[in-house]
């Protein structure tokens, strides 16, 4: 009976105990009434204590037996769930025990899906998953496909259980066994035995499942064989014989079929005794019992040597087309084998290296060549060699270096079960260097790295620290030992905080979400770090081939500064640059309106109250219209300034008449500079007779010719001679103007381009710069150059170069 069904039975026992026990109590309690005799009185006085007394007992047995029916519980239910784990183990201990087997399980129970357990390797391809085994035409040919799914549903069906072998689609022989299982159905899969054409066949470890096979499972047995096999059936008669049966049947001339095979075995002859074909091999006879018939193959007889020599001579034409240097020696130190690469490595005559050839006869040539180490005793050296003919196991010697600088590694293996060695050699020269060249690449870079002024940190895909350099240690404020054991990113991250405590182990954390994202499409990643500590911080992340992070860091806080302090003055500049036009333009304005008053009131008193004036007044009237027509050229020269350095300039390009340009800039020298006190300059003019047509701004050019001669009236000495000539050279026009002034000097003709006016000029000398500045504007905008040169002994001479016709100068431009 279960605990649970028990605790009921006892609760009702316990609780008549109770109850049996209390009405005790309660007699117990009346009994000095009853034997004083019945009295109603009494009787009413001390039955409410008996009822009281009773019903405490009662209460108090029944907490006791209560708690000791939970307590009961308990143990049940504690016992109960140690038995269910015990179980639930046991099941995993099972399943364990299942999956861990060379076979494939698969289990249907209830309405869940299949369950499979083992190792799908041992059934199906390579590299193929366990589901995969439901789908059995991908590991199945058509028909053996065909015939596992009719058992299979004969089992779920029907609960039909089977045992059969089937053939896969890569040639395997594999074992099912199906059985129903309750409301289920089960199929084991395994391997009959290792592989088609295995050596092994048939024998004793497969006695059993041949012995309990059906006979087409039989036949498939022994059709992967790669010996003569055969099937009897009850009589003795043969029913069947595989591929090599029928093969050494046809070389002893007789017709034989699979399922008419050829009798090449006397039946009568003694089991025990070998078959002798002849000039065919010597055979032992191996037979097992079945139900209704027995199965047999034929074992060759030969000794192991002769097998271990007809393998080696089976893998002869594998290891000829390795590039790999191999030799093989049998146990009498006898060359067997051997490939073209090893006869390449020793550079040995292939007529020398006959089969049968000793070792040691090998090695001594080896020597007389200098082909092998360098050996102060060099025939204790030969027999440590030769001692990997008793070994078990593979051995790799130390390289051997040669005289000629190779190193050879070589690695020797037991060739078989009777001995024998088979030598593999590897020339590690090129390795070597490749690997001393890549060692110092390594140091190069390792250096150039910590020479870098960024801190660099190259991250593993595990997060952990690969690489780094002083920088790193010194920029995140850490001890360089915390890089020595390849920290992890959050070790890192711990540290900085420890030494930046504001936010150090924050600023970490975010990039370590750059560090361990292993999305193939990631891109590379740059930003700016500002720390708590007032340093700013540019880093970049960088994805390296091999699937690492790079990550670089650099202090740009001095240089931000500056780009800061280049920004701040800058911008001063332009505003400077916006305040200095906005003044330009509007004095210009201001004072043209005040000076046109000027002009014209100094015109009215010349023609009105000219004759009323003495000759003092009027030399004073010529002074203020002078000065103003020259005042006027000078706000016209700031407004030109001021509409070029805005990019609104623009030529108007026509036909001129040179002769007319020069006498409206005559006329402006003659209003600018009157003849008063003889101060008048001289001007002479030189005009190259047929010149060509002219094509320029008119406007612009009158105004460069009155600068430059401005420039030269103001320079030249009272009187003195002012020359312009005009003529012009192939497609361009040369304006030149010659004074008798103090000269150009080296710094004013550098200056040319700027202003040719300085500090040092005089007070005639003084304004030049700004004239000039418009020649020089209104020239380029022409194409054309402007120079200065100095005249001997006195004077200077400037040239203005322009082309014939300034439209196409400019489309060019």
């Amino acid at each position: 009976m279960k605990e649970g069904s028990m605790a009921p039975a006892r609760l009702r026992k316990r609780w008549g105990f109770a109850a049996s026990a209390s009405a005790c109590l309660t007699l117990l309690t009346a009994a000095p009434a009853l034997a004083q005799g019945f009295a109603p009185a009494s009787l009413g006085n001390i039955a409410p204590i008996a009822v009281a007394i009773g019903a405490g007992g009662f209460a108090l047995i029944s907490m006791t037996i209560i708690r000791r029916l939970l307590a009961d519980n308990r143990a049940a239910r504690r016992r109960a769930a140690e038995q269910i784990a015990d179980l639930r183990a046991l099941v995993d201990e099972y399943e364990n025990l299942v999956s861990g087997s060379t076979e494939l399980t698969i289990l249907w129970s209830g309405q869940d899906g299949p369950r499979i357990l083992g190792q799908a390797s041992a059934v199906l391809p390579p590299g193929r998953q366990p589901q995969s085994v439901l789908n059995l035409h991908s590991w199945l040919g058509a028909a053996e496909s065909n015939r596992l799914a009719a058992m299979l549903d004969e089992l779920r069906l029907q609960g039909r259980g089977f045992s059969a072998s089937i053939k896969t689609a890569e040639g395997k022989l594999v074992r099912a066994t199906g059985w129903a299982m309750g409301d289920g159905a089960a199929m084991r899969l395994r391997p009959a035995f290792s592989q088609p054409g295995d050596e092994a066949a048939l024998v004793a470890d497969n006695e059993a499942e041949i012995a309990e096979n059906d006979q087409q499972s039989v036949r498939a047995l022994l059709g992967l064989l790669s010996k003569p096999a055969f099937l009897r059936d009850g009589t003795g008669q043969l029913v069947y014989a595989n591929g090599a049966y029928c093969a050494l049947a046809t070389a002893l001339d007789k017709t034989c079929l699979e399922t008419r095979p050829a009798e090449i075995i006397d039946p009568r002859a003694n089991k025990t005794a070998p078959v002798d074909f002849a000039d065919h091999g010597r055979f032992e006879l191996v037979e097992i019992e079945l139900p209704g018939g027995r199965a047999g193959y034929l074992r060759p007889l030969e000794n192991a040597w002769q097998k271990s020599e007809a393998g080696l001579a089976h893998i002869g034409g594998i290891i000829d087309a390795l590039a790999t240097p191999i030799a093989i020696f049998n146990a009498r130190r006898e060359l067997t084998q051997f490939n073209a690469a090893y006869a390449a490595l020793w550079n040995l005559d292939p007529a020398f290296l006959t089969k049968g050839l000793d070792e040691r006869a090998i090695l001594d040539k080896l020597r007389t060549l200098g082909m092998l180490p360098n050996q102060v005793d060099y025939h204790t050296w030969r027999a440590k060699h030769l001692e990997s003919y008793q070994r078990k196991v593979p051995f790799e010697a130390e390289p051997w270096h040669l005289p000629d600088g190779r190193t050879i590694k070589v690695i020797s293996a037991p060739a078989g079960p009777e001995g024998g060695v088979i030598y593999v050699y590897e020339d590690l020269t090129e390795r070597l260097e490749l690997e001393s060249t890549n060692k110092s690449f390594t140091n190069v870079m390792r250096e150039s790295i910590n020479a870098l002024s960024e801190a660099v940190a190259v991250f593993g895909t595990n997060g952990r620290l690969t690489l780094s350099n002083p920088q790193l240690s010194k920029l995140w404020k850490l001890p360089l030992n915390a890089f020595d054991a390849n920290p992890h990113i959050d070790q890192l991250a711990e540290a900085s905080g420890l030494a930046i405590p504001e936010d150090g182990a924050t600023i970490w954390r975010d990039l370590k979400r750059s560090i361990v994202d292993l999305n193939p499409t990631r891109t590379d990643r740059t930003g700016r770090l500002n720390r708590s500590d007032g340093r700013l911080i540019d880093y970049a992340i960088t994805r390296l081939p091999d699937g690492q992070t790079m990550m670089t860091f650099l202090d740009v806080t001095e240089s931000a500064s500056y780009s800061k302090v280049l920004k701040e003055r800058n911008d001063a500049l332009v505003a400077a640059d916006r305040l200095k036009d906005a003044f330009v333009e509007n004095v210009s304005y201001e004072l043209r309106s005040p000076l046109t008053n000027i002009i014209g009131f100094s015109d009215l008193l010349a023609d009105n109250e000219g004759q009323s004036l003495n000759e003092r007044q009027r030399e004073y009237l010529d002074y203020i219209r002078a000065s103003s027509v020259t005042l006027g050229v000078l706000i016209d020269n700031i407004l030109d300034l001021a509409s070029v350095d805005a990019g609104i300039a623009e030529l108007k390009p026509e036909i001129l008449d040179i002769p007319a340009l020069i006498d409206k800039a005559r006329a402006g020298i003659a209003a600018s500079f009157p003849e008063v006190s003889g101060e008048a300059p001289n001007l002479v003019i030189a005009i190259e007779p047929d010149l060509p047509q002219f094509v320029a701004d008119g406007t612009r050019i009158v105004q460069v010719l009155y600068n430059l001669l401005s420039n030269a009236a103001r320079f030249s000495p009272p009187g003195g001679e002012i020359r312009l000539s005009v003529s012009h050279r192939a497609e361009r026009m040369l304006f030149v103007i010659e004074d008798e002034g103090p000269g150009i000097t080296d710094e004013m003709k550098a200056a040319i381009l700027t202003r040719l006016d300085g500090p040092q000029a005089g007070g005639r000398q003084r304004g030049a710069g700004l004239a000039l500045s418009i020649v020089r504007t209104f020239v380029n905008l022409h194409g054309g150059t402007i120079s200065a040169e100095k005249r001997e002994p006195r004077g200077s001479r400037i040239i203005v170069n322009l082309p014939m016709n300034s439209a196409l100068a400019g489309v060019a431009e």
